[in-house]
Protein backbone atom coordinates (compact mmCIF):
# COMPACT_ATOMS: atom_id res chain seq x y z
CA UNK A 1 0.00 0.00 0.00
CA UNK A 2 2.83 2.41 0.83
CA UNK A 3 4.45 1.63 -2.51
CA UNK A 4 1.17 2.38 -4.33
CA UNK A 5 0.76 5.64 -2.40
CA UNK A 6 4.29 6.73 -3.31
CA UNK A 7 3.80 5.81 -6.97
CA UNK A 8 0.43 7.57 -7.05
CA UNK A 9 1.94 10.72 -5.47
CA UNK A 10 4.76 10.77 -8.00
CA UNK A 11 2.33 10.33 -10.89
CA UNK A 12 0.01 13.08 -9.65
CA UNK A 13 2.93 15.43 -9.06
CA UNK A 14 4.22 14.80 -12.57
CA UNK A 15 0.76 15.21 -14.07
CA UNK A 16 0.13 18.47 -12.22
CA UNK A 17 3.56 19.85 -13.10
CA UNK A 18 3.17 18.97 -16.76
CA UNK A 19 -0.52 19.88 -17.07
CA UNK A 20 0.05 23.43 -18.29
CA UNK A 21 2.47 22.31 -20.97
CA UNK A 22 0.17 19.51 -22.13
CA UNK A 23 -3.26 21.13 -22.28
CA UNK A 24 -4.54 23.64 -24.77
CA UNK A 25 -7.47 25.85 -23.86
CA UNK A 26 -9.84 23.56 -25.76
CA UNK A 27 -8.47 20.49 -24.01
CA UNK A 28 -8.82 22.15 -20.61
CA UNK A 29 -12.48 22.92 -21.41
CA UNK A 30 -12.91 19.19 -22.17
CA UNK A 31 -11.21 18.25 -18.90
CA UNK A 32 -13.54 20.52 -16.94
CA UNK A 33 -16.54 18.99 -18.71
CA UNK A 34 -15.25 15.53 -17.80
CA UNK A 35 -14.74 16.65 -14.19
CA UNK A 36 -18.30 17.99 -14.11
CA UNK A 37 -19.65 14.64 -15.31
CA UNK A 38 -17.47 12.75 -12.82
CA UNK A 39 -18.62 14.95 -9.94
CA UNK A 40 -22.25 14.54 -11.01
CA UNK A 41 -21.78 10.76 -10.82
CA UNK A 42 -20.63 11.20 -7.19
CA UNK A 43 -23.56 13.50 -6.43
CA UNK A 44 -26.00 11.04 -7.99
CA UNK A 45 -24.46 8.06 -6.17
CA UNK A 46 -25.06 9.45 -2.67
CA UNK A 47 -28.60 8.76 -1.44
CA UNK A 48 -30.54 11.87 -0.40
CA UNK A 49 -30.28 10.93 3.28
CA UNK A 50 -26.49 10.79 2.95
CA UNK A 51 -26.07 14.44 2.07
CA UNK A 52 -26.02 15.39 5.76
CA UNK A 53 -23.65 12.52 6.63
CA UNK A 54 -20.39 13.39 8.40
CA UNK A 55 -17.81 10.62 8.95
CA UNK A 56 -16.81 12.44 12.15
CA UNK A 57 -18.55 15.36 13.89
CA UNK A 58 -15.77 17.89 13.26
CA UNK A 59 -15.63 17.64 9.45
CA UNK A 60 -17.93 18.75 6.66
CA UNK A 61 -20.95 16.75 5.62
CA UNK A 62 -21.07 15.27 2.11
CA UNK A 63 -23.19 18.24 0.94
CA UNK A 64 -20.84 20.73 2.60
CA UNK A 65 -17.81 19.12 0.88
CA UNK A 66 -19.49 19.42 -2.50
CA UNK A 67 -20.70 22.96 -1.85
CA UNK A 68 -17.19 23.90 -0.73
CA UNK A 69 -15.94 22.48 -4.03
CA UNK A 70 -18.39 24.85 -5.78
CA UNK A 71 -17.14 27.80 -3.70
CA UNK A 72 -13.61 27.00 -4.85
CA UNK A 73 -14.72 26.85 -8.47
CA UNK A 74 -16.30 30.30 -8.24
CA UNK A 75 -13.56 31.93 -6.19
CA UNK A 76 -10.51 30.58 -7.98
CA UNK A 77 -11.89 30.97 -11.49
CA UNK A 78 -13.31 34.46 -10.97
CA UNK A 79 -9.94 35.48 -9.50
CA UNK A 80 -7.98 33.79 -12.29
CA UNK A 81 -10.18 35.30 -14.99
CA UNK A 82 -10.34 38.73 -13.38
CA UNK A 83 -14.13 38.82 -13.41
CA UNK A 84 -16.81 39.07 -10.75
CA UNK A 85 -18.18 35.84 -9.38
CA UNK A 86 -21.90 35.29 -9.91
CA UNK A 87 -22.02 34.44 -6.22
CA UNK A 88 -21.16 38.10 -5.50
CA UNK A 89 -18.89 37.13 -2.60
CA UNK A 90 -21.52 34.85 -1.06
CA UNK A 91 -20.58 31.35 0.03
CA UNK A 92 -22.31 28.50 -1.78
CA UNK A 93 -21.61 26.32 1.25
CA UNK A 94 -23.41 28.79 3.53
CA UNK A 95 -26.17 29.96 1.17
CA UNK A 96 -27.40 26.73 -0.48
CA UNK A 97 -29.64 24.24 1.27
CA UNK A 98 -27.67 21.00 1.77
CA UNK A 99 -30.37 18.87 0.14
CA UNK A 100 -29.50 16.53 -2.71
CA UNK A 101 -31.40 18.55 -5.31
CA UNK A 102 -30.08 21.96 -4.25
CA UNK A 103 -26.52 20.70 -3.86
CA UNK A 104 -26.48 19.06 -7.30
CA UNK A 105 -27.80 22.23 -8.95
CA UNK A 106 -25.35 24.51 -7.15
CA UNK A 107 -22.34 22.32 -7.86
CA UNK A 108 -23.18 21.83 -11.54
CA UNK A 109 -23.84 25.56 -11.92
CA UNK A 110 -20.32 26.21 -10.59
CA UNK A 111 -18.87 23.91 -13.25
CA UNK A 112 -20.89 25.71 -15.93
CA UNK A 113 -19.42 29.00 -14.70
CA UNK A 114 -15.88 27.61 -14.98
CA UNK A 115 -16.43 26.10 -18.42
CA UNK A 116 -18.17 29.18 -19.84
CA UNK A 117 -15.53 31.51 -18.39
CA UNK A 118 -12.68 29.43 -19.79
CA UNK A 119 -14.31 29.43 -23.23
CA UNK A 120 -14.45 33.24 -23.43
CA UNK A 121 -10.84 33.82 -22.37
CA UNK A 122 -8.41 34.68 -25.14
CA UNK A 123 -5.02 32.95 -25.35
CA UNK A 124 -3.36 36.28 -24.53
CA UNK A 125 -5.53 36.71 -21.43
CA UNK A 126 -4.73 33.18 -20.25
CA UNK A 127 -1.00 33.99 -20.30
CA UNK A 128 -1.38 37.08 -18.11
CA UNK A 129 -0.22 36.85 -14.51
CA UNK A 130 -2.58 37.19 -11.57
CA UNK A 131 -2.31 36.80 -7.81
CA UNK A 132 -4.15 33.78 -6.46
CA UNK A 133 -4.00 33.05 -2.74
CA UNK A 134 -0.83 35.13 -2.47
CA UNK A 135 0.94 33.40 -5.36
CA UNK A 136 1.59 34.72 -8.84
CA UNK A 137 0.28 32.38 -11.53
CA UNK A 138 -0.90 32.75 -15.09
CA UNK A 139 -4.65 32.88 -15.57
CA UNK A 140 -4.33 29.48 -17.24
CA UNK A 141 -2.49 28.23 -14.16
CA UNK A 142 -5.31 29.57 -11.97
CA UNK A 143 -7.78 27.38 -13.85
CA UNK A 144 -5.38 24.49 -13.18
CA UNK A 145 -5.31 25.23 -9.44
CA UNK A 146 -9.11 25.33 -9.42
CA UNK A 147 -9.12 21.97 -11.19
CA UNK A 148 -6.81 20.52 -8.56
CA UNK A 149 -9.05 21.88 -5.77
CA UNK A 150 -12.23 20.31 -7.15
CA UNK A 151 -10.45 17.00 -7.71
CA UNK A 152 -9.19 17.02 -4.13
CA UNK A 153 -12.62 17.59 -2.59
CA UNK A 154 -14.44 15.18 -4.88
CA UNK A 155 -11.84 12.56 -3.95
CA UNK A 156 -12.44 13.18 -0.25
CA UNK A 157 -16.08 12.21 -0.69
CA UNK A 158 -15.12 8.69 -1.77
CA UNK A 159 -14.90 7.67 1.87
CA UNK A 160 -18.29 9.25 2.59
CA UNK A 161 -19.87 7.03 -0.08
CA UNK A 162 -18.09 3.91 1.17
CA UNK A 163 -19.11 4.56 4.77
CA UNK A 164 -22.72 4.82 3.59
CA UNK A 165 -22.38 1.46 1.80
CA UNK A 166 -22.27 3.00 -1.67
CA UNK A 167 -19.71 1.97 -4.27
CA UNK A 168 -18.15 5.17 -5.64
CA UNK A 169 -18.30 5.81 -9.39
CA UNK A 170 -15.52 4.22 -11.39
CA UNK A 171 -12.61 6.36 -12.43
CA UNK A 172 -13.34 8.59 -15.42
CA UNK A 173 -9.95 9.47 -16.85
CA UNK A 174 -11.27 9.91 -20.40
Amino acid sequence: MKRFALLFTIMVTFACTAAHAQFTQSELVSEWQRAKNYTKAYLDAMPADGYSFKPTPEIRSFAQQMLHLADGNYFMVSTAAGIASPMDEKSVEKEVSPTKEATIKAVLDSYDFVINTLKIMTPAQLQQSVSLEGHTVTRFGGFGKAFEHQTHHRGQTTIYLRLKGVTPPGEMLF
